[in-house]
């Protein structure tokens, strides 16, 4: 192993640590926006679509603060984002929504409702595994947030 490989971390800590990235932009914009489409009566469909919206927002922006830190330019900070997160986010959101629809009444359950937040919760935590392997083969072809590693270190 040469010494520039020595300290780097492995794929697999490298595929948690995108993984768990991506899962925090997705569950705040995922709480944010059904809380709020809760709190406003929405149906289904919306309260979806304002939850997913919010994810791509809040991991985009995740990926963008430390790369605006770094000095890159909003446009190329842009760029990357979209290219580091985007297949990552499209995962873990399918398949948190696809898990939160297929738990009966999970998204007819208000907010007092243990059933609500177990079902999101339990939603994201199988997205998370969903997304793990995903993330983990775009990094070893140097893509997905390998492309955020050229920028910053988590």
């Amino acid at each position: 192993m040469s010494a520039a490989h020595a300290g780097a971390p492995s794929l697999n800590r490298l595929a948690v640590s995108a993984t768990t990235h991506c899962l925090t932009g997705c569950a705040i914009g995922e709480v944010l926006g059904l809380v709020l489409a809760t709190l406003l009566g929405w149906d289904v469909l919306p309260s979806i679509g304002l939850a997913i919206v919010l994810a791509f927002l809040f991991a985009y922006a995740l990926t963008m603060r430390p790369l605006l830190g770094a000095g890159l330019p909003v446009r190329r900070a842009l760029r990357v984002a979209f290219a580091a997160d985007t297949w990552s986010i499209i995962v873990m959101e399918t398949v948190d929504n696809g898990v939160i629809l297929f738990i009966p009444s999970a998204m007819e359950a208000g907010l007092i409702d243990p059933l609500f937040w177990g079902s999101l919760a339990f939603s994201l935590a199988v997205a998370w595994v969903a997304a793990f392997p995903f993330n983990r083969w775009l990094i070893s072809k140097g893509r997905g947030h390998a492309v955020v590693h050229a920028y910053h270190q988590h």
